[in-house]
């Protein structure tokens, strides 16, 4: 029995592992896919590409969710789109022509919040990432927070 427990701790110890490495290398492709484009807006908006990748992929799943592959929305921004499912319904996420749009609404989106004019050109991420999340952009802020803030972390940006 105590062996039994073991193993199961083992496997699911195994699996998680595997989980990440897997979430691990399908970000390095997304900040790699992606990253020259992040530094063009970077450079424009004066918001740190960091803060710009890190949300994109949290928000797609790194450029496999179903509204980024959908919708090419890659920040989870609502607004209308023209996709129906099977019973009629639409989803409430905005629509593009490709990711660019995405990525260049969601820098206009950030700088036309109040707080933009303090935090342009700042690098500190976390005052980005409390000021972003204090304007709604999340439904759950801290959990967002910590997921955006972890992402820059694992992903040395």
């Amino acid at each position: 029995m105590v062996l039994l427990k073991i193993y199961r701790c083992f496997v699911l110890f195994f699996c998680f592992q595997l989980l990440l490495l897997s979430t691990w290398a399908q970000s390095k492709e997304y900040i790699e896919s992606h990253k020259l484009l992040a530094t063009i807006l970077s450079e424009t908006y004066n918001i740190p590409t960091s803060i710009i990748l890190a949300v994109a992929i949290v928000e797609s799943s790194a450029g496999d969710g179903f509204v980024a592959k959908k919708l090419n929305n890659h920040f989870g921004i609502v607004g209308k789109n023209a996709v129906k499912y099977k019973n009629g319904h639409k989803t409430k996420y905005k629509q593009y022509a490709n990711e660019i749009e995405s990525y260049i609404d969601f820098c206009e989106l950030v700088s036309n919040k109040a707080f933009y004019p303090k935090l342009k050109n700042k690098k500190d991420v976390k005052l980005w990432i409390k000021a972003i999340s204090k304007t709604g952009y999340s439904e759950l802020p801290l959990i967002w927070e910590k997921r955006i803030l972890t992402t820059i972390h694992a992903n040395r940006l």
